[in-house]
C-alpha cells in the first residue's frame, strides 16, 4: 500500500492518498495549522474578568493517528492584567483545555526537510543599542557583525517548497542569524617611494617624478590608496637654445583592426586616410572613413560548422591600422614633421580567426568512490571532450577539454569498502642447518641434527570478506597484492622451534644391593628370589618416543626370604649358682627385606625360641669375648675360581685358674663363612624405542584427540621387552623378575590425516587498457595461489599448479592515421583598393601569405576526421606560410643553389644564390645582413661520443635462479651476500655538438659493467675443545671443564664469538664424583695379649698385643687390592699395637667396652654426654676386688666427639645438550654430598638418617639460545626511475629485515638499499623565453606587441650543470597545441614623448593574510600589483589615466605587522615611518593616532635668559653659565661662571654670596661623570663617594695615633708636637 502526499501553499491542504480512504489528509490538516493559530483568545465579561488561554501543546498520544491529545492552560485574568481566581469568571465562556488531534507518524518527517542556503558574507553592525558613533572609530582588534541565511521547509520529493509550519512541527528551525567578527578596517598599505627619476627634458622646463607601489589593497572599510606618484619641477633647467623646436615629435601607430575578408569584387571599400587635427586628446586616431554603410563584417561567424570536420581550409584576410604625428605637448601634427621615417606599414595580409570548437562531453568515467569508508571523503569522476578544430589568429579560445565533480558524497547506499589483512601459511618443516656456519656445515651430518631450529612460512595479504554482503555473494579471501596490507603489521615470518634429539636421562648411583628376597612377596613362590639394586631417574628429556636405561638390576639367589626374624637378646642368668650353666631369654620381632617391622604372621618360619641356654664363667674359669661382627665379604659374587668369605673372631680376656675351665683352642677363636655365594650373574629387562601409532584392534572407535579439521583416532605402540644379561645377550624371561618388567604396549594418538589447503587464485593482473602499437609483443596476465597447508598422513595432494600466465584478450592494435597537406594556395596581397586607398599606389605586390589545406587519412588512405589525426598522427603541419609578390623597386635574386657536400663529421655544408639585374646596383640591395647570399649549416653526423657520468652503482649480486621465501645467512641453500657481482654506471651518449642523444646509439644498455667483488664474512673461529680437566673436588662432588680458545676474529660481518672470559675462552663444565674413601685401611684381629712372666708368677695381668693393618684400594665391585700404605691417610692410621690386660683367676672380667652413644647432632653445643657401657662376664672370688666401673661417660665436644652433618650441593654444571644439537633444550646437574662439620665428606646415608630435608634441586631444564642469524626479505623489483630522462635518475630496491640476528647468529648486513644509475636520456621540453620588451615597427609609440618564444630545448635534468640547447621542434611535440595554451604574444603600448601613461606593473606583492592579533581569518591570501601614473609634461596633467590596481588570491600567505620606528634626535627632530614586520618600509598600515612625534618640546618652555631645550627635553643654561634651580628641580636662572670668557653682553645679576664658584667648576661641566643629574641634582654616587672619602680619612686618623703611640716607649722622648687640626672653611679647594 503507497501513500502520496500533496502539500499546496500556507492555506494549501495536505492530504495522503491511500487504500484506506482520505481521512487522514483531514486530521494532518487540522493538526498541522491549528497548533500555530493564535491562541491568546480572550472572552469578556460584565465584570472585566475574562478568560484567557496559552497555547496548544503537542499533539501526544501512544499511537500515531487520530488518537492524540492537545492540552493547554486556562486561567482567569482582570482587565488591569493581573491573574484572579477562575471562580470570578464566567463558566460559561470557559475555553476548553483539552482537545483530540492527529499524531504526526514518524515516517513523515521524512517527507520534509529544512534547506539551508549558505551563510551570507559578514555585515557590519553600524550603531550600538543607544549610540550614534559608528563602531569603525573604536575598533581594536575586530568589530562585531551578523550574516544571515535563508532557511525553506522543502518536499523531499520533488524539492519544492511548502509553508514552514510543517517543518516546525518535526524539528526546531535552524538559526537564520548567527554574529561573526568583521577584522578592523584595514588601510591601503603602499611602498616607501623610489629615488627621483631624470628630467624629462634636457633643456626647459621638465619633470622629475618618483613612483612606489601598492602593497595590501584597503579591505573592509579602509582609507583607499594614496597616489602613488610625485612629481616635481626639474631643478637647475638650462634654458633650450635660439632656434631649436620648443617640441619634440613622435610617430605613432595604433592598434591592428581586426582581420576582415575583402568583398568578391573588391569594391566596396574604397576609402581614404585622413588625420584629425582636433584637440581630443583621448582619442588622436586616424579616421578611415567608409563609403559603404552596410557592409557586415560578420560573413565567418555564419558559416556552418562542422563538428567533426574531414579537413581544414584557413581564409586570408587583411588588417589596417593609424598613424599620426604627436607632438611632445599631446598634440597632433602632420605627418610630414615625421617625414624622416619612411612611412610606416598600415595594412597588411592576416589568417582570418579560427575559433576554437570541441566535441560533445563523453560520458562520465565510474565514480572513483565504490565503496563506503571511513574518511566520509566524496568520490570524483571525469568527462573530456576532444578538439575537432584549433584556434587561430585570436579566435575564440578552447573552453576546457576535461570536467571533474564530486559523486557518491554520502555514499550510504554503498557496500562497505574492503578491508586486507595478513595470512599465513602453516610453519615449514623444523632445520637445524641454517643455524651451523658454514664450517660447521661441512662438518655435521645434517641428518642427525637435532635440538633447537628455525622454521618459516609465507605471508600473504588477503581481502577479508565483507560481513553485510549476502552469504552468496562472499568471496573466499583470495591473495592479492601486498601493498594493500601496507599499513599493517605483517607476521611473524620465521620463529625458534625444536627437533627432538636423542632420549637422554641423568640417573642417580647405584644402591647397595638388598637381601635375596622372592620376586612378589605377597604370592612367593620357589626356593629362588632376586637380589636387586635400584637407581632413579634425575631428569629425562621431554622425547615421548624414548625411554630411560634399566633402572633395576637383578641377581638370581637360593634361599630367598621377604621376611625375616630379629632375635634380641638378653642377659644370662646362672640355673643354681652365680655362675655355671643357664639360660638367655630373647624376644623376636618379624621385618622386612628394608628392615621394616611388620606383622609377626608375615614370617612364614617358626619363631626362635624364648629361651637359649648359656653359660656364666666361674672364677677359675678361662674367660672369651662375645664374637666380632661378621667382616665385609671378599668378593661381591662367587665365580668358578672364587668365592666369598667372612670370618668373625673372638679373644681370651682371662686365663683359667686352677680347676677352673680351660679356654678354647686358637682355631676355635675365629670362624669363617661363605657369603655372597650367587653366581656374578647380573640381569636386566631392556627396551626397545616405542613403534609407530598403529590402529588399536582392540577398540577402533576410540577418538582421542579433535582439532578443527579432523578427528584423530586413538591408537596403540607397542616395544619389545627382553631380559639381558650383563655383558651378554638376551636370555630367557624367567631370569629376569617379573615385578619390574616394562610395560609393552601403551595407547597413543593416531596422526591425523591433513588433507593440502590451497588459497584460491588470485585475480588475474590487469591487461593494458589502451591500444597496442605496431610491433610490439603481446602483453601477458598471470595469477597465483599459495599453498597454506601441506598434505599430511595420507591426505589429499596439493596441486601441481600454483601460477598460471595467460596471454591479454586481443587488443585492439592503435588506429594509424596521418596528416594530408594539400597544395599552397597562390600568395594572397592586400586588396588592391585597400592599398590604394592607403598608400597611394597602384602597384598590386609586397607581402602576403600562402595557406594550403589539411585533412586526415587512414592507414589505407581512406578519409577520417580530424580529431582521429589530433590523437594519432603527432604535430599538425603548418598551414601558414609568409609570401612576397616582387615589386619592381625590390631586389631580385637567383634561387638557391643546392648545398655543397658533406666532407664529413664536424664539417659544413653551404648553398648561394647572387643579385639579379638592377639589383646588383642598388645599395639597399648590397647590404647582406638584408640579403644573405650564402647559408651555412652543419652537416649532419653519425658518430656519437660516449661519456661516463656520475658513480658507480653499488655492486650487485646475480639474482637467485629460483626467487625462495625468505632470503637470509643462514637459510639452506644460502643465497650470496658476497663474492663476485656487477656494479653499473651510467654512459650518457653526446653528437658532435656535445648534444645529448639517447644512450642505445653509444651502448646496448646505457651503461658501463665491470665486475666487482663484495667481501665475505670471515665467521668466528674456535679451537677444538681440549682435554677434561681433573675433578676440582679429590672428594665428593665437584666439576670438570674443557675449554676453547680464540683462533680468529669474526671480521665483515661473520658470525660473532661466544662469551669470552678474560682469557679470550669459552668452557665447559660438568659434574665429577671422587671417591672420598678410595683408600683406607684394613685392620686384622687382633692377637693373645702376651704377658711377660717372671719365674713362677702367674700369667696374668698386663700384657701386648698386636695387629695386621694394611693399605688397600675399593674396586668397583667391592673387592680390594694391597697399595703403598702412603696412599692411605697417615693421620687416621689405626695403631698396630696395644696394652692388653687378663685377668686373674680370682679378678673380676668385664667384657670389652661397648661403642660409645651417639652425641645427638642438635646437642653438640649444649652440654651433653656420651656414654658406653660394658658387661661382667666373670664376677670375682671372694675377698677379691670388686668390679670396676660399668659406664663411662664423657661430655659430647663438637669436631672432636660430636659433628653436626648438612647437605652441600657442587656448582652447576653448563648446559648439557644431546650430541647432536647445538641450541634448543638440555639440562645442569650439580652433585650432593653430605658433609661433616669438620669438613669432611660422609656417606650420604648418614644425612638421610639424621632426617635432613634435602630441598636442593639436583637437575633442572636449561636453555642453550640459538645462534638464529639475521633473516632478510626479498629484494623488491627494481623500482622506477626517479627521473623519467636526464642524469639525475636512479633506481631502487630495498629488502627489510624480518628476524635479527640473535647470540652468535650472523649479524644482519648494513645495506638494505641498492641504488642503480637509470640510463641517460635526453629531456626535451618546450621553454618558454622571457617577454621581449614592447616593440613597434615603423614607428616611435603607439600601439605594438611583445612577444615570448616557445622553443624546443633539450637538456640533461640538471638545469645548473647543463643550460638547456635548443633542437628541433619535432623532439617536443606539437608546438601548435602547446602555444594554445600559453599566451606569446599580449599587445603593449610604448608612450610618446610628452603622453602622460602609466608605468609598467609592479611585480606581485608578498602574499598577505587577514589576521587578527597575529593569527589568521583564513587560508588564501592575497597579493597585489599596481601601475602608476607617469606625468612627462605639465600641459598634459589633465589627459592622464588614473591609476590602476589589481588583487589576486595565493597561497603560502603569512601575517604582517606594522609598528612605528623613530630615528635619533637632531636638534629636536627626527625621522618617523612605518615598518612592517619583515623590515620594509611602508606607507599605512601603523594607527596615525599612535605616531610618535617628529619635534621635541620643553615643557615648561626654555624663557629663562641664556637658557635653551636639550636634547633630553630638560631645559639648560648655555656654555659660560651655571644652572641655578628651584626646589622642584626646574631652571631658576643661568649666572655666569667666573673667570669663563662668554663674550655675552648682558646684564645678569649673580649671587656670589651664596656660590663662589671657580675655574675648576667649567671643568667639572665639561667631566664624562658628571656629579650634577639633568634635573640639577646631585647624584647619588657623589654622597657614596664623600661617605668614603670621610670614612679613609677617620682610618688614617687611628693609623697615625696607633704609630704615634707606638712612639711612646723609645727612651728619648720626642719634643711635643702640636696637635693637627682639620679644619673646613667652606672652600671647595679643601
Amino acid at each position: 500500500m503507497g501513500w502520496t502526499m500533496t502539500l499546496k501553499d500556507d492555506f494549501g491542504v495536505i492530504a495522503w492518498a491511500g487504500g484506506t480512504g482520505n481521512y487522514l489528509s483531514f486530521f494532518v490538516l487540522w493538526s498541522l495549522l491549528l497548533i500555530h493559530v493564535r491562541t491568546d483568545i480572550v472572552f469578556h465579561m460584565d465584570h472585566q474578568f475574562t478568560w484567557k488561554t496559552g497555547q496548544w501543546g503537542h499533539c501526544m498520544g501512544e499511537d500515531c493517528g487520530s488518537g492524540g491529545v492537545q492540552s493547554r492552560t486556562v486561567w482567569c485574568v482582570h482587565t488591569e492584567g493581573w491573574t484572579t481566581h477562575h471562580s470570578h469568571c464566567n463558566h460559561m465562556d470557559k475555553p476548553e483545555s483539552r482537545r483530540h488531534c492527529f499524531k504526526v507518524c514518524n515516517w513523515h518527517q521524512d517527507l520534509f526537510e529544512w534547506e539551508l542556503s549558505p551563510w551570507e558574507g559578514c555585515v557590519l553592525v553600524p550603531f550600538f543599542s543607544n549610540e550614534l558613533k559608528l563602531r569603525t572609530a573604536e575598533c581594536i582588534t575586530a568589530q562585531h557583525g551578523i550574516q544571515r541565511r535563508k532557511v525553506q521547509c522543502m518536499r523531499t520529493s520533488n524539492r519544492t517548497t511548502v509553508t514552514s509550519r510543517i517543518c516546525d512541527f518535526f524539528s526546531q528551525r535552524p538559526p537564520v542569524e548567527q554574529a561573526c567578527l568583521i577584522p578592523c578596517p584595514q588601510d591601503c598599505v603602499v611602498s616607501d617611494f623610489t629615488s627621483w627619476s631624470g628630467c624629462s627634458r634636457t633643456c626647459g622646463a621638465g619633470l622629475q617624478h618618483r613612483t612606489r607601489h601598492v602593497l595590501t589593497m584597503p579591505m573592509y572599510g579602509g582609507a583607499s590608496c594614496p597616489n602613488l606618484t610625485e612629481t616635481r619641477t626639474c631643478s637647475g633647467s638650462v634654458g633650450c637654445p635660439s632656434g631649436e623646436d620648443e617640441y619634440q615629435y613622435s610617430l605613432k601607430v595604433g592598434a591592428w583592426s581586426e582581420c576582415r575578408l575583402p568583398h568578391h569584387k573588391d569594391t566596396l571599400i574604397n576609402g581614404r586616410t585622413t588625420v584629425d587635427f582636433s584637440s581630443n586628446k583621448e582619442n588622436n586616431t586616424v579616421m578611415l572613413h567608409r563609403h559603404a554603410s552596410h557592409y557586415r563584417q560578420d560573413h565567418h561567424t555564419h558559416r556552418h560548422h562542422q563538428k567533426y570536420p574531414m579537413s581544414w581550409e584557413l581564409e586570408v584576410g587583411y588588417q589596417t591600422r593609424q598613424v599620426r604625428c604627436t607632438r611632445s605637448d599631446g598634440k597632433n601634427t602632420m605627418l610630414s614633421l615625421c617625414a624622416k621615417y619612411n612611412s610606416p606599414v598600415t595594412y597588411q595580409a592576416c589568417v582570418m580567426p579560427r575559433d576554437c570548437y570541441t566535441s560533445d562531453w563523453l560520458s562520465w568515467s565510474p565514480c572513483s568512490k565504490t565503496c563506503r569508508s571511513t574518511d566520509l571523503s566524496p568520490g570524483y569522476r571525469l568527462r573530456s571532450r576532444v578538439l575537432t578544430q584549433i584556434p587561430l589568429s585570436g579566435g575564440k579560445q578552447c573552453p576546457i577539454l576535461e570536467e571533474k565533480e564530486a559523486c557518491n558524497i554520502i555514499g550510504d547506499l554503498l557496500p562497505n569498502c574492503p578491508r586486507y589483512e595478513w595470512r599465513a601459511t602453516d610453519w615449514d618443516e623444523c632445520l637445524v642447518s641454517p643455524l651451523l656456519s658454514r664450517l660447521d656445515r661441512r662438518r655435521a651430518n645434517i641428518t642427525r641434527l637435532c635440538g633447537g631450529g628455525v622454521q618459516t612460512r609465507k605471508t600473504y595479504c588477503v581481502q577479508v570478506p565483507d560481513d553485510s554482503t549476502p552469504h552468496h555473494r562472499k568471496e573466499v579471501s583470495r591473495p592479492v597484492t601486498a601493498r594493500l596490507c601496507g599499513g599493517q603489521e605483517a607476521p611473524v615470518a620465521i620463529k625458534n622451534c625444536s627437533i627432538p634429539c636423542q632420549h637422554r636421562c641423568l640417573l642417580s648411583r647405584w644402591s647397595p644391593w638388598g637381601s635375596c628376597v622372592h620376586d612378589n612377596c605377597k604370592d612367593p613362590e620357589g626356593k629362588k628370589g632376586f637380589i636387586q639394586r635400584r637407581r632413579e631417574v634425575l631428569w629425562a628429556s621431554s622425547s615421548p618416543l624414548d625411554v630411560c636405561p634399566h633402572l633395576v638390576e637383578s641377581i638370581p639367589c637360593e634361599e630367598p626370604a621377604c621376611y625375616l626374624w630379629q632375635v634380641q637378646q638378653g642377659k644370662c642368668t646362672p640355673n643354681k649358682s652365680s655362675c655355671g650353666p643357664g639360660t638367655v631369654v630373647q624376644s623376636a620381632k618379624c621385618i622386612n627385606a628394608e628392615g621394616e617391622d611388620v606383622p609377626m604372621t608375615y614370617c612364614t618360619e617358626d619363631p626362635p625360641l624364648t629361651q637359649v641356654p648359656c653359660e656364666v664363667a666361674c672364677p677359675a674359669d678361662c674367660v672369651v669375648s662375645v664374637w666380632s661382627s661378621w667382616s665385609l665379604c671378599s668378593h661381591s659374587c662367587a665365580s668358578k675360581t672364587a668365592e666369598g668369605r667372612q670370618s668373625r673372631t673372638r679373644t681370651v680376656l682371662a686365663l683359667p685358674g686352677k680347676g677352673g675351665k680351660e679356654c678354647p683352642g686358637a682355631p676355635a677363636l675365629e670362624e669363617w663363612r661363605v657369603c655372597n655365594d650367587h653366581p656374578c650373574l647380573v640381569f636386566y629387562w631392556e627396551v626397545s624405542t616405542w613403534g609407530p601409532c598403529i590402529h588399536d584392534t582392540v577398540d577402533l572407535n576410540r577418538t582421542y584427540f579433535r582439532n578443527s579439521t579432523a578427528t584423530c583416532a586413538l591408537g596403540a605402540q607397542i616395544r619389545k621387552v627382553s631380559c639381558m644379561k650383563m655383558n651378554g645377550g638376551s636370555v630367557v624371561s624367567k631370569r629376569c623378575p617379573d615385578s619390574a618388567r616394562p610395560e609393552t604396549i601403551r595407547p597413543c594418538v593416531l596422526p591425523c590425516v591433513k588433507d593440502c589447503i590451497v588459497t584460491p587464485f588470485s585475480e588475474w593482473t590487469a591487461c593494458p587498457s589502451t591500444c597496442m602499437p605496431e610491433n610490439a609483443t603481446s602483453a601477458t596476465q598471470s595469477r597465483h595461489r599459495t599453498i597454506i597447508q601441506r598434505s599430511a598422513n595420507g591426505g589429499q595432494e596439493c596441486p601441481d599448479t600454483l601460477y598460471e600466465e595467460r596471454e591479454c584478450e586481443s587488443l585492439a592494435a592503435c588506429p594509424i592515421y596521418r596528416w594530408r597537406t594539400h597544395k599552397w594556395h597562390a600568395c594572397t596581397l592586400v586588396p588592391n583598393s585597400v592599398q590604394r586607398s592607403l598608400s597611394q599606389t597602384a602597384e598590386s605586390c609586397g607581402n602576403g601569405l600562402e595557406t594550403r589545406g589539411l585533412s586526415c587519412v587512414g592507414e589505407n588512405d581512406e578519409a577520417a576526421n580530424l580529431t582521429e589525426c589530433l590523437r594519432w598522427a603527432g604535430p599538425l603541419p603548418a598551414q601558414i606560410r609568409a609570401c612576397r609578390v616582387a615589386c619592381k623597386d625590390d631586389c631580385t635574386l637567383t634561387a638557391w643553389s643546392k648545398f655543397s657536400e658533406c666532407i664529413g663529421c664536424g664539417s659544413f655544408q653551404s648553398r648561394k644564390r647572387s643579385l639579379t639585374g638592377r639589383s646588383k646596383k642598388k645599395v639597399q640591395c648590397l647590404d647582406e645582413a638584408l640579403y644573405p647570399l650564402e647559408e651555412k649549416e652543419a652537416c649532419p653526423c653519425e658518430e656519437y661520443l660516449s661519456q661516463p657520468f656520475g658513480n658507480w652503482s653499488d655492486c650487485i649480486l646475480r639474482e637467485p635462479s629460483t626467487p625462495g621465501l625468505l632470503h637470509s645467512w643462514m637459510s639452506q641453500q644460502e643465497v650470496k651476500e658476497c663474492g663476485q657481482g656487477l656494479r653499473y654506471r651510467a654512459v650518457a651518449c653526446v653528437d658532435q655538438q656535445g648534444r645529448l642523444v639517447e644512450p642505445t646509439l653509444c651502448t646496448d644498455t646505457g651503461y658501463m659493467v665491470e665486475v666487482c667483488h663484495i667481501p665475505c664474512p670471515l665467521d668466528c673461529k674456535l679451537s677444538d675443545w681440549s682435554a677434561w680437566s681433573a675433578c676440582s673436588s679429590s672428594c665428593g662432588g665437584g666439576l670438570k671443564v674443557r675449554s676453547k680458545w680464540l683462533r680468529e676474529k669474526a671480521f665483515n660481518g661473520g658470525r660473532p664469538c661466544p662469551k669470552l672470559d678474560l682469557k679470550n675462552q669459552v668452557n665447559e663444565a660438568l659434574p665429577c664424583h671422587s671417591e672420598c674413601n678410595k683408600y683406607e685401611w684394613r685392620i686384622e684381629p687382633w692377637s693373645i695379649c702376651t704377658i711377660n712372666t717372671v719365674g713362677d708368677s702367674p700369667s696374668c695381668g698386663e700384657g701386648v698385643q698386636s695387629r695386621k693393618i694394611r693399605c688397600v684400594k675399593k674396586g668397583k665391585s667391592g673387592e680390594v687390592s694391597t697399595v703403598e700404605d702412603s696412599q692411605c691417610d697417615q693421620e687416621e692410621m689405626p695403631p698396630r699395637a696395644q696394652v692388653c690386660f687378663l685377668a686373674c683367676h680370682n679378678d673380676c672380667v668385664l667384657s670389652p667396652w661397648e661403642s660409645w652413644s651417639n652425641c645427638l647432632p642438635q646437642q653438640c653445643e649444649r652440654g651433653s654426654e656420651r656414654n658406653r657401657s660394658r658387661q661382667i662376664l666373670r664376677l670375682p672370688a671372694v675377698g677379691s676386688a670388686a668390679c670396676p666401673e660399668m659406664i663411662q661417660s664423657e661430655s659430647c665436644s663438637l669436631n672432636t666427639t660430636c659433628f653436626t652433618y648438612q647437605y652441600q650441593v657442587s656448582e652447576w654444571s653448563t648446559c648439557r645438550l644431546s650430541e647432536n644439537a647445538i641450541c634448543g633444550g638440555g639440562a645442569r646437574q650439580r652433585l650432593l654430598d653430605c658433609v661433616r662439620s669438620d669438613g669432611q665428606i660422609a656417606d650420604l646415608q648418614k644425612c638421610e638418617q639424621l632426617g635432613l630435608v634435602m630441598d636442593w634441586k639436583l637437575v633442572e631444564n636449561c636453555v642453550v639460545d640459538c645462534p638464529v642469524s639475521c633473516v632478510l626479505s626479498d629484494w623488491s623489483p627494481w623500482g622506477e626511475c626517479s627521473h623519467t630522462c636526464g642524469n639525475q635518475g636512479q633506481s631502487v630496491r630495498t629488502r627489510r629485515i624480518l628476524q635479527d640476528a640473535h647470540e652468535e647468529g650472523r649479524p644482519c648486513p648494513n645495506q638494505l638499499i641498492q641504488t642503480k644509475p637509470c640510463p641517460i636520456s635526453p629531456c626535451y621540453m618546450w621553454l618558454l623565453s622571457d617577454w621581449s620588451p614592447c616593440t613597434i615597427e615603423g614607428a616611435d609609440c603607439g600601439e605594438g606587441f611583445r612577444r615570448r618564444n616557445l622553443s624546443c630545448v633539450i637538456h640533461k635534468g640538471n638545469w645548473t650543470e647543463s643550460p638547456p640547447v635548443p633542437v628541433a621542434e619535432e623532439f617536443c611535440g606539437d608546438k601548435l597545441k602547446k602555444e594554445i595554451q600559453q599566451d606569446v604574444a599580449q599587445p603593449c603600448f610604448v608612450p610618446c614623448q610628452g603622453d602622460c601613461h602609466l608605468a609598467e606593473w609592479s611585480s606581485w606583492s608578498s602574499c598577505q593574510l587577514t589576521c587578527v592579533e597575529g593569527r589568521s581569518f583564513e587560508s588564501t591570501g592575497r597579493q597585489s600589483r599596481s601601475r602608476a601614473v607617469i606625468i612627462q609634461v605639465p600641459e598634459n596633467q589633465d589627459t592622464c589615466p588614473q591609476q590602476v590596481f589589481q588583487t589576486q588570491p595565493c597561497k603560502g600567505g603569512q601575517c604582517y605587522s606594522y609598528q612605528w620606528r623613530t630615528g635619533g634626535w637632531s636638534n629636536n627632530e627626527r625621522a618617523v615611518w612605518c615598518q612592517r614586520s619583515d623590515g620594509v618600509i611602508v606607507t599605512g598600515g601603523c594607527f596615525p593616532q599612535k605616531r610618535p612625534s617628529m619635534i621635541r618640546h620643553c615643557h615648561p618652555p626654555c624663557a629663562k635668559p641664556f637658557s635653551h631645550c636639550t636634547s633630553s627635553g630638560v631645559c639648560r643654561c648655555e656654555k659660560g653659565y651655571t644652572e641655578v634651580m628651584t626646589t622642584h628641580g626646574f631652571l631658576d636662572y643661568c649666572t655666569r661662571t667666573p673667570g669663563v670668557d662668554t663674550n655675552l653682553k648682558a646684564d645678569v645679576k649673580t649671587n656670589s654670596g651664596r656660590l663662589k664658584p671657580s675655574q675648576g667648576r667649567d671643568r667639572l661641566t665639561e667631566w664624562t661623570l658628571r656629579p650634577v643629574g639633568p634635573d640639577g641634582r646631585v647624584k647619588l654616587w657623589v654622597y657614596a663617594v664623600t661617605a668614603v672619602g670621610f670614612i679613609l680619612i677617620l682610618f688614617i686618623i687611628a693609623f697615625s695615633f696607633l704609630v704615634c703611640k707606638s712612639g711612646k716607649i723609645a727612651k728619648t722622648t720626642p719634643p711635643p708636637q702640636k696637635p693637627l687640626t682639620l679644619a673646613y672653611d667652606g672652600d671647595i679647594d679643601m
